[in-house]
């Protein structure tokens, strides 16, 4: 099969969205999530969910949106010349996770399909999506499992699948202005419409399943790790780099401010609060300044160690 099914990926992102919460909720064991619906004039909306001041995590957004539109924004057909002149729909669940605990890494996850068409013309279509995660204090154990269940689901789709991913994950959440890693990585692939809409729905759904699998243990594992001041200081001044990458680098919030998106909804990956200091490095030979030498390190291999 290789035309596209829209309703089958619509079902299918939705009820992403609606397992994801639930497990949050359940290990948060506090507050739930505040859901709201919307409407985009253009056409098309979404449901925002927000859990915010948990017992667990100080904010989590999990935010499935369906949009249309006659055409394209000017900074997607620069790059797309093929798509001007067809009416798009996109959609997708985007999530962002900021724990209260500093030895909880941060996380994010997306997985996205995008139609373009025209009368007259087959379809452009493709499917994207990937995690990444973003550790304040680093453990190797954590970092490995998270890759090893990258490497795994990755496996049946070829295997140079996960490699290419990983590898892609790095190169994009970058911060050139900071020549640094935002995190640890993980998976990102774009434009996948090849070999059929099957084979490329499959690995969608096996990256948004795994997601859940990837994160949770060490949720689980960190919940109950002590922290002070310090910790939290760090996580506050690395929660800056976050906010960098996202405003400067990100081409999701580029895309959706640009096509009328909800503007909530979009910025909802913004950590609710954050620090800034000047010219700051941690002092040699602490947990901080183990972070940068030993995990925020491009291209590294955490499965063959």
């Amino acid at each position: 099969m290789n035309y596209p099914d829209i309703f089958q990926v619509k079902t299918f992102l939705l009820e992403l969205q609606e397992t994801i919460c639930q497990k949050i909720t359940e290990l948060d064991g506090k507050e739930t999530f505040l859901e709201q619906t919307w409407e985009r004039a253009e056409g098309g909306g979404g449901r925002s969910r927000v859990l915010t001041q948990g017992a667990l995590f100080e904010q989590a957004g999990v935010n499935f949106s369906h949009i249309q539109g006659k055409q394209l924004p000017a900074s997607a057909t620069a790059h797309r010349p093929e798509l001007a002149g067809r009416s798009y729909q996109a959609m997708g669940v985007s999530l962002v996770i900021h724990p209260q605990n500093p030895y909880i890494p941060t996380t994010h996850a997306n997985v996205r399909f995008f139609i373009a068409e025209k009368e007259g013309h087959e379809p452009v279509w493709w499917f994207g999506g990937g995690f990444d995660l973003t550790p304040y204090y680093g453990f190797e154990e954590d970092v490995v499992h998270w890759h090893t269940i990258a490497h795994d689901l990755c496996a049946p789709f070829g295997s140079e699948t996960y490699l290419k991913y990983k590898n892609w994950c790095d190169e994009y959440f970058f911060l050139k202005h900071r020549n640094e890693p935002r995190g640890v990585g993980g998976l990102f692939y774009d434009d996948l419409n090849q070999p059929d809409f099957t084979t490329c729905f499959n690995f969608t759904q096996a990256v948004g399943h795994g997601f859940l699998d990837a994160y949770v243990p060490i949720v689980e594992k960190r919940r109950h790790h002590t922290w002070g001041e310090r910790e939290r200081q760090f996580q506050l001044y690395r929660r800056g780099r976050y906010v960098e990458f996202n405003l400067v680098w990100d081409r999701g919030t580029l895309f959706g401010l640009q096509s009328g998106g909800r503007t909530e909804s979009i910025l909802m990956s913004m950590p609710p609060l954050v620090r800034w200091e000047y010219d700051y490095h941690p002092e040699p030979n602490t947990p901080e300044a183990k972070l940068y030498s030993d995990f925020l390190v491009t291209n590294k291999d955490w499965l063959n160690k």
